[in-house]
């Protein structure tokens, strides 16, 4: 037995000692016969790399040392080394120009599809069992390609998928991108032309009516082409018009007062949005039946309306616009088996289980921005944090995750030493500063500030993980948040496109004049609400993702232990006079 025992342990020993002999010496030599450049891309891996090149780790290690020190970072420059490659003849012999392949973490069909320059559908002909979708460590069969010949996706473009029977013409009008501009990104079209399930790569800001989901661009949740007939609805809403304080007599004193940006103007805004949103379910076979209250701006007037008014059919109510009221209104007794909607601020209101919380929530934005951060911030770069006295603590947050960020504190006077913020800025790497304020007046000084910084051999970027309506203010630079590349999380994005641009030709025409954002918000909220209802009889449908309006969308979840959250954002960045949305 003993004699036996003594045999295997050698046979391990032997089999170990092979598989190290094999790992080392799989290409043939110690010594690399050459080594080739490679620029580390976002979401790059040593694992994904040594595959990539075929090669182990511990010799991407070996050439590489800074990488055991402080890891694998984005745009560092290493030194790929190459061996001559010994044929390993296969287990299993496939037919010619074809190999097997294990799915990594986070692929899908498409992405295989565009690296392998095939359709989706010949990739599920060779593996029909992934018809249903990927599994991790699933062996699939892949077209044999050399490393060459294989394409990356690419941080700074989408990819789109043909549809059937889709030609140039189709996708320019969906999309805008000319039929030369996709020949020039894919070159291949030139002997393939379109194929159905081809995955085609696309201009970052291309997106057309289409959102952007994990790089590919797909079809929005579109609730109207699937409604129920003849649908009848109640709703209502608390608007604070407060027209007891207006002195119709005098149309000097009404128009003086109409003129003036105030809770009383923004209602009338709100109300004219509303009003659009039921002409537009209307078209679509919605009839609703729209009760308007007069909140005054009042809890008082509030109860007294709720109590005289029959509830009886009213499926939700919008409002009352200030959380404060919102939060009153909310806990009477006779509105609370009524689905009731805080439309307007993104202060959090008190969780009910009726109510819906419509504005994305300033934490939550917050968390996302920071979450944003973690993908864009390394130590390759020079991070700066300028904040003032209200968010030193949300700062010091940040300085903790970013030690090697510089701190810039506001001053008394509320501004920032230039000389300082010129001496921690540098020419030799990207710039990127996080700035944390609500003060205009600290805002326009360092916006305008940093902007002057900015040149062919400085590369600055601002971000801030709370962005509010001081970035709006006239004193602010349009161009200057251009320059700058400003970038944040926002729960509305006022995007300029066909949808828009028929939005307010129609609120002119019934109005007479262009609509406020209070207005397209209005629309936006008011309108998802009756689609809603009117495909399903209920707000918040689980299986339904992401509705998109004009300027706003929404992803309700429920948020703990009671009432619905909207989780939908937008992350958002400045490029000349434009604002752009951004991936994820």
């Amino acid at each position: 037995m003993g004699i036996i025992v003594d045999i295997t342990l050698y046979m391990r020993a032997f089999l170990f000692f092979m598989a190290v002999f094999l790992m080392t010496n799989l290409h043939g030599q110690e010594s690399p016969e050459r080594f080739i450049t490679h620029k580390v891309k976002k979401k790059e891996t040593l694992y994904g790399l040594a595959r990539t090149y075929n090669i182990n780790v511990d010799q991407i290690l070996e050439f590489n040392p800074l990488v055991e020190k402080i890891g694998l970072k984005k745009k560092m420059q290493l030194k790929i080394p190459v061996y001559p490659i010994v044929e390993v003849p296969k287990a299993v012999a496939l037919k010619e120009g074809l190999e097997k392949y294990l799915v990594q973490p986070k692929e899908t069909k498409w992405r295989l599809a565009y690296r392998y320059g095939v359709t989706i559908q010949e990739l599920e002909a060779l593996n029909p069992q992934i018809v249903e979708g990927l599994k991790i460590g699933q062996e699939i069969v892949i077209p044999t390609r050399l490393a060459s010949e294989t394409k990356a996706l690419e941080e700074e473009f989408n990819y789109y998928k043909v549809k059937p029977k889709e030609g140039f013409y189709r996708i320019e009008k969906k999309l805008g991108v000319s039929q030369s501009d996709l020949i020039i990104l894919n070159p291949s079209l030139t002997t393939t032309g379109l194929q159905q399930g081809m995955i085609l790569k696309i201009p970052l800001q291309k997106t057309g009516d289409l959102k952007v989901e994990d790089d590919l661009l797909i079809e929005k949740v579109r609730l109207e082409d699937s409604l129920l007939t003849n649908t009848y609805l109640q709703i209502a809403a608390f608007l604070p018009f407060k027209t007891a304080a207006i002195e119709f007599d005098s149309i000097e004193k009404t128009n003086k007062l109409l003129k003036e940006r105030n809770i009383h103007t923004i209602a009338l805004d709100f109300y004219m949005g509303m009003e659009m949103a039921i002409a537009k379910a209307d078209s679509l076979g919605i009839t609703t039946k729209l009760t308007v209250f007069d909140s005054q701006n009042d809890k008082g007037v509030i109860k007294s309306e709720a109590a005289n008014h029959q509830w009886e059919g009213t499926s939700a109510i919008i409002g009352p616009l200030v959380p404060a009221n919102f939060d009153a209104a909310a806990e009477l007794e006779e509105l609370q088996s009524i689905h009731m909607i805080a439309p307007l601020s993104s202060r959090a209101v008190k969780k009910r289980s009726n109510v819906f919380q419509s504005v994305s929530v300033l934490a939550k934005m917050r968390t996302e921005m920071m979450n944003y951060l973690e993908k864009v911030i390394d130590t390759t770069q020079n991070v700066m944090i300028i904040a003032d006295s209200l968010n030193a603590d949300f700062a010091t947050r940040l300085q903790n995750k970013y030690p090697f960020a510089s701190r810039v504190y506001q001053e008394p006077g509320g501004f920032v030493i230039p000389d300082l913020v010129d001496s921690l800025l540098i020419d030799s790497l990207p710039n990127k500063v996080i700035f944390e304020s609500q003060d205009l007046n600290l805002a326009a000084n360092v916006i305008s500030l940093l902007n002057s910084q900015v040149s062919k051999d400085r590369d600055v970027q601002l971000f801030t993980t709370m962005r509010t309506p001081i970035y709006e203010n006239a004193n602010i630079s349009r161009k200057h948040l251009g320059n700058l590349k400003f970038t944040y999380t926002s729960g509305s994005h006022p995007k300029e496109n066909i949808a828009r641009a028929q939005f307010k030709e129609a609120f002119q025409r019934r109005f007479g004049d262009y609509p406020s954002k209070e207005a397209f918000r209005a629309y936006d909220v008011t309108l998802d609400i009756l689609l809603r209802f009117a495909y399903q009889n209920t707000l918040f449908i689980p299986s339904l993702g992401e509705t998109d309006y004009i300027e706003n969308r929404f992803l309700y979840e429920e948020d703990s232990p009671n009432g619905f959250q909207n989780t939908a954002f937008y992350l958002l960045q400045h490029e000349d006079y434009q604002i752009n949305e951004i991936k994820k």
